[in-house]
């Protein structure tokens, strides 16, 4: 009888991972091959994100708004909620069609579609807009005390992201890592992020845009409404790019719903998305960082 461990340990990719997959809308042969995966019952939680009823209908109520008037980024100031993305096909970040991509960036991308070996299917930190397209949510704190944003990731890695608000600058020597270094300030009911500082082990985006340690983003978070969370993104990567580019996606708030605890190394029911065109993967460096 075959040691079952290698394929316990390859096979870590959940089924949040290949939801992603389809909502980002993958094409047939890219990873999966077609594969029609079951997922049994009690797979998901009953009350986890995307419940459409949890989906407001009716036209939408203004976004609620902090004392001295501005829009608040979260929930409201008595309501939970979670903002997962809305319509994300064919392109998640209403990004150009074409890309000012350079050759060895654009082989490396066509190379990770066949491959779908994406580092959050290993609960590695979604960097970048990656965070805001998984389908379980993310929940954005603003702490107007410590002058600080959160975003909490916890569909895989049990992470958060911190943005200064207090005026800092960025360190003149960061060390790379997942989620760089973001500093904010507030255009009206914007918040303008910028940052810098990345790591290169994470990917844009479901389809495997690469990018380097040349990285630079600015975001704008703008709460359109009290469902609609504008998120504008622009990429700016010398290293891999030859001119910066733009992309939106409007953010789609759930109401009553909260995070809950996710264990990303059990139940995978889509262990060809983690092996691509090989027959195993190497599981020599740790999983979660």
């Amino acid at each position: 009888m075959r040691n079952p461990r290698p394929l316990t340990a390859a096979v870590l990719f959940l089924v949040p991972a290949l939801t992603v997959a389809i909502v980002a809308g993958q094409e047939p042969g890219q990873g999966n091959r077609g594969v029609q995966v079951s997922v049994p019952e009690g797979g998901r939680a009953p009350a986890g994100p995307a419940n459409p009823a949890n989906r407001r209908t009716g036209p939408p109520m203004p976004a609620p708004r902090s004392a001295d008037g501005r829009a608040l980024l979260g929930g409201t100031t008595t309501q939970k909620g979670l903002w997962l993305p809305g319509p994300v096909i064919p392109n998640p970040l209403g990004l150009p069609a074409e890309l000012p991509i350079q050759p060895w960036a654009k082989a490396l991308q066509a190379n990770r579609r066949q491959n779908q070996l994406e580092p959050h299917a290993r609960c590695k930190p979604s960097g970048g807009a990656r965070v805001f397209l998984t389908p379980y949510g993310v929940e954005i704190v603003e702490n107007r005390e410590l002058q600080r944003v959160y975003v909490f990731d916890e569909g895989g890695p049990h992470t958060f992201r911190t943005i200064y608000t207090d005026g800092r600058t960025h360190p003149r020597n960061i060390q790379p890592s997942y989620y760089g270094h973001s500093i904010g300030w507030w255009e009206g009911d914007t918040l303008v992020v910028d940052t810098v500082g990345f790591n290169e082990a994470f990917w844009f985006d479901r389809s495997g845009l690469p990018h380097t340690e040349q990285l630079r983003t600015l975001e704008r978070f703008t709460r359109i409404d009290l469902d609609t969370l504008r998120y504008e993104l622009t990429i700016d990567d010398p290293g891999a790019y030859t001119a910066p580019f733009t992309g939106r996606i409007d953010l789609r708030r759930e109401e009553d719903t909260e995070l809950f605890e996710y264990v990303c190394q059990q139940a995978n029911y889509a262990h060809e998305l983690m092996v691509g065109e090989a027959t195993s993967v190497d599981r020599t460096s740790p999983i979660v960082p």
